[in-house]
């Protein structure tokens, strides 16, 4: 890889836009000038790259063309993404989203790398690459092979969702009540990023109430799953926050065709052998997915895998993911590498 990209980092400060910043890095992606934007806020402050200083860059309308922004990585809200965006474009950057904004476009490419790589060419229709939901890539990491090798019909799936979902707010908000509870004054400690408290608890609701009775986090999964396999799956989720930094959960349940009979060992194979997937799998000696395995990992995790012991055609399983990173820089990262691989192949 020859060719060297001027590439900017809009939400520079925040959670993902920091670990942006560390995945660019461990790849050693191929930047020629980088350009950490932010709000004007932020402006003043520095992001540290290589052992190099760069100047948070106020995000403006014309930022992009000024700098000759070639990749614009998008991390700092719907909202920004749906007024900024195609200021870069316009600019002759690819913008790769992190937001929700631009998801269910049916004229967007919804990519997880591993899965639906065939995906990113629709780009050229907008200039605009979606990264999933942090949940859902992690889950369709795990669904693909098994859909490859018996065709899925229907998922269901709990999920364990960290309060780095939230962001830094989210965390510290953790840390703050349980630093109140061994104080004696959790009743008194703030409760702002969260709608309750999230310290020795756990809350069956992510994002907004839908009219459907669930949550706007829960079908997210539903339509953003469908999507990126291209199949009219049936999914039902369940999303729940739990009182851990880093590295979301997810208990799932598949059901495949009635003639289907699931063979364990075949589910376990073909899962390993996915690109960055990996099986730990041995429920006797304790060995299976915790958030603090996955955490600051580019692997998604996968174990308790399992036969339904009423239902030949159902497999259980479980997951975990860092979802700073598996679930939201990381992939932007490999959406990137492989937009250039893409753009390589067509000089």
């Amino acid at each position: 890889m020859s060719r060297k990209f001027n590439v900017a980092v809009v939400g520079a400060t925040g959670a993902v836009g920091e670990e942006l910043f560390r995945v660019l890095e461990e790849v050693d992606f191929p930047i020629n000038e980088l350009l950490p934007l932010a709000s004007a806020n932020s402006v003043g402050t520095d992001i540290e790259y290589r052992g190099i200083q760069y100047p948070v860059v106020e995000l403006t309308e014309t930022v992009f063309e000024e700098n000759e922004v070639d990749i614009a990585f998008f991390s700092a809200g719907g909202s920004i993404s749906e007024k900024f965006a195609k200021y870069a474009v316009e600019g002759g950057a690819v913008v790769i989203d992190n937001t929700s904004h631009f998801r269910m476009d049916p004229n967007i490419p919804l990519v997880v790398p591993e899965v639906n790589p065939e995906d990113i060419e629709l780009w050229k229709e907008t200039g605009i690459i979606a990264n999933p939901n942090c949940s859902t890539i992690q889950m369709v990491q795990a669904l693909k092979p098994l859909d490859d090798l018996y065709g899925i019909k229907r998922v269901d799936v709990s999920t364990y969702q960290a309060t780095s979902g939230a962001g830094k707010a989210g965390m510290e908000e953790l840390v703050i009540q349980m630093q109140d509870f061994f104080a004696f004054k959790l009743d008194d400690s703030k409760k702002e990023a969260f709608a309750h408290q999230i310290a020795l608890n756990v809350i069956p609701q992510v994002d907004k109430a839908m009219e459907s009775g669930f949550t706007k986090e829960e079908e997210k999964m539903v339509y953003e799953t469908q999507k990126i396999l291209h199949k009219d799956i049936a999914v039902a989720a369940t999303c729940v926050r739990v009182p851990v930094l880093r590295s979301h959960s997810e208990s799932i349940t598949v059901t495949f065709g009635d003639d289907i009979d699931v063979d364990v060992d075949q589910c376990r194979e073909v899962i390993n052998n996915f690109e960055n997937v990996e099986v730990m799998d041995d429920l006797e000696n304790g060995v299976y997915p915790m958030p603090i395995i996955s955490t600051d990992t580019d692997i998604t995790y996968v174990g308790r895998i399992r036969k339904d012991i009423y239902s030949k055609n159902m497999l259980h399983f479980f997951n975990v993911a860092d979802q700073v990173r598996v679930g939201a820089a990381t992939n932007s990262v490999r959406i990137a590498l492989k937009w250039i691989e893409l753009e390589d192949n067509e000089c």
